[in-house]
């Protein structure tokens, strides 16, 4: 199974427990309702990047969801915490691409989401045969990469919060989520399914009404109520007992 579609989300939840304070950064994201199955680093070839909106109607409850995704949490009053996913896209679409992971204390968005961005741009850039000098600084390599023309794109997405003056748990959630190639089938199953029920339902009251018409016919031996003199009487003659009238 190779993606074919991807997009990006973040959430950021509090609670006094850790494992809720994640599900509600979940939540946020738009996610909570699937089961995230966390993969490593690879953006699939000619892979589309769709909006969070787009690719959150495209998930269904309970589905089982690939993802390269991030968290932090903590429970310390006033500490600032971040999660980022970065993404590095090859400009031949035939080429896989990078995305890489990355947590930390005491960044702020800008600079989790650098690291993010640098370390999937320099996974890239390996690959690709770019030469660079690793000790320079960010901003230099992603010219250098730029000018190369052999990668389209780079980015980030990342949430970063400060710890919960309560000391409640505080969870940062960043992630890049794939959707399954199964969905186009899916719709289209799902349509024919629907289809098909309509076409049972339309035949199985035009059987209906069918029997109907059949039953109030004169070929199934009732007589119609307004036709009654062909009916055969229902009260017969019963003769009188001696010295008594007839009933009938």
């Amino acid at each position: 199974m190779v993606p074919k579609k991807i997009f990006f989300t973040k959430g950021v939840g509090v609670h006094k427990e850790k494992l809720a304070s994640f599900e509600m950064a979940l939540r946020v994201a738009g996610v909570a309702h699937c089961n995230l199955v966390l993969v490593s680093s690879i953006f699939p070839p000619g892979c589309k990047v769709i909006s969070k909106e787009e690719g959150l109607k495209l998930l269904r409850p309970g589905e089982i969801v690939f993802a390269v995704y991030d968290r932090e949490s903590n429970n310390e009053p006033n500490r600032l915490s971040a999660a980022s996913v970065g993404v590095a896209i090859p400009a031949d679409a035939s080429v896989h691409g990078y995305l890489s992971e990355h947590h930390s204390f005491g960044e702020t968005d800008e600079k989790a989401g650098e690291y993010a961005e640098d370390l999937a741009a320099s996974m890239l850039a390996t690959t690709l045969g770019i030469e660079f000098n690793p000790e320079l600084d960010w901003d230099e390599r992603e010219q250098i990469f730029k000018m190369s023309g052999k990668i389209v794109r780079t980015a980030n997405i990342t949430q970063s919060a400060v710890g919960n003056k309560d000391g409640l748990w505080t969870t940062v959630f960043a992630a890049a989520v794939f959707i399954n190639d199964d969905h186009t089938a899916a719709e289209s199953e799902k349509s024919t399914l629907l289809n098909g029920k309509t076409s049972l339902q339309e035949e199985v009251l035009s059987q209906a009404l069918r029997g109907q018409e059949k039953t109030a016919g004169p070929d199934n031996g009732l007589i119609p109520r307004d036709n009654v003199q062909n009916r055969s009487p229902i009260l017969q003659t019963r003769t009188a007992p001696p010295g008594k009238k007839n009933l009938v």
